[in-house]
């Protein structure tokens, strides 16, 4: 499946819930969202009959996300089934790491092929204040049971002025004695209140900071279609990272479609949602209709961030009800 800047989209991003049990300052308000009832959400049965449509049309990698996936009933067991059907070459998983860890030999049955775990500080103070819960030890558990499970994992930060930029070196240095891929994530507008300011820790201010703290930095050369930009330290098992998602530098080479809980499907992060797919079920529409309708929508993909973004009323959402 090819879009209208003839790249080939075959990479799915499905948000299960839009339900977390953290409330980070950069996602979403103390007091939550308003949170979709469950006749709202995609119901399993209705994702269950979509993602053969989606593999049919040329998607290879599934990832699940959130919100927390593992905050909806029987996930475990949707994540089985959606294995054994082999239906995408690669199955990868976002968490916070908060309910994971019992979760991990499971992951390591099905060969679950990454899993991206939010982590940003080592901190255990400073954790509780940024995502306003005190649950550290429940995510080191999580880490170190995918590590010594063997299973590919990737540590996502986010780094924020005058809130933990001084973790940037700490957590860039689990790479040294642990097989872990460390990104940085730059601050993104999808808090749930449509706030902006001026980032800091930008790509440049990011790139900086690991060179002056680790040393030289040798380029990793880059998978195709990567989001991050991915560095060597000497004597590191793992790999530091920096992904550019305000600057959006990795837009042109865009493989991705995401499905909302709410099965809303977006071609672009920054841009409004392009098909109601959970309301083309509900009205009893063939496979065929619902694949030419996803098709129709991908032929629409905006050039990039810049552009959605543009397209739009001003971003509001939090990424929770996105699929981060």
């Amino acid at each position: 499946m090819k879009d209208n800047h003839g790249r080939t989209i075959d990479y799915l991003r499905l948000a299960i819930t839009d339900r977390c049990n953290l409330r980070c300052h950069y996602c979403m308000p103390a007091s939550g969202l308003d949170w979709l009832k469950r006749d709202e959400l995609l119901s399993y049965e209705e994702i269950e009959r979509l993602l053969p449509i989606f593999s049919s049309l040329g998607i290879r990698k599934l990832r699940f996300t959130g919100g927390e996936p593992f905050m909806r009933r029987d996930f475990d067991q949707l994540l089985t089934r959606v294995a054994e059907s082999q239906l995408f070459e690669s199955i990868t998983i976002t968490t916070n790491g908060v309910l994971t860890a019992p979760y991990v030999r499971l992951m390591k049955e099905l060969n679950i092929h990454s899993v991206n775990l939010s982590l940003d500080t080592l901190n255990p103070v400073r954790f509780a204040s940024i995502t306003r819960r005190d649950v550290y030890p429940d995510v080191m558990r999580t880490l170190h049971a995918l590590v010594d499970a063997g299973i590919r994992t990737k540590i996502n930060a986010v780094i924020m002025e005058g809130i933990n930029e001084e973790d940037i070196l700490p957590l860039a240095m689990l790479s040294k004695d642990l097989p872990v891929d460390v990104r940085f994530i730059e601050e993104m507008p999808f808090n749930g209140r449509g706030d902006r300011h001026a980032i800091k820790w930008n790509r440049s201010g990011l790139m900086n900071e690991l060179s002056k703290g680790l040393g030289a930095l040798d380029r990793i050369t880059a998978e195709p279609n990567s989001t991050s930009e991915n560095y060597s330290a000497e004597g590191h098992l793992g790999s530091v990272g920096i992904i550019a998602a305000w600057s959006r530098t990795f837009c042109g080479s865009c493989n991705r479609i995401r499905l909302t809980p709410s099965g809303q499907m977006k071609t672009c992060l920054y841009g409004q949602n392009e098909l109601d797919l959970r309301d083309l079920m509900r009205k009893q529409l063939s496979t065929q209709e619902i694949a030419t309708a996803i098709e129709h929508a991908v032929l629409h993909k905006k050039k990039d961030g810049v552009e959605a973004e543009s397209a739009r009323t001003p971003v509001e959402e939090s990424m929770a009800t996105i699929g981060g």
